[in-house]
C-alpha cells in the first residue's frame, strides 16, 4: 500500500494494521527458523510496509501535537 493511501486512514486503523504486519513478520521468522519458509522476499516487503505505517503514524502524531 502506498503512503498516500495510508495517510487517508485513521490512526487506530493504522495501528491495527501495524500489529497484523508485525505478527506476520514474526510468523515468517519462525518459519525461517524451522526451515519451512516459502517466500523469503516477503521479509523485504513487510519491513517496508511496517516502515511506511510507522512514518505515517509519526506524521499524524506531529500534526496533532
Amino acid at each position: 500500500m502506498k503512503a498516500a493511501e495510508l495517510r487517508t486512514r485513521k490512526p487506530a486503523e493504522l495501528q491495527a494494521q501495524l500489529v497484523e504486519l508485525l505478527r506476520e513478520q514474526f510468523n515468517l521468522r519462525m518459519q525461517k527458523g524451522s526451515g519451512q519458509l516459502g517466500n523469503p522476499g516477503r521479509f523485504k516487503l513487510l519491513r517496508r510496509e511496517i516502515a511506511r505505517i510507522k512514518t505515517v503514524l509519526s506524521e499524524k502524531a506531529k500534526q496533532d501535537g
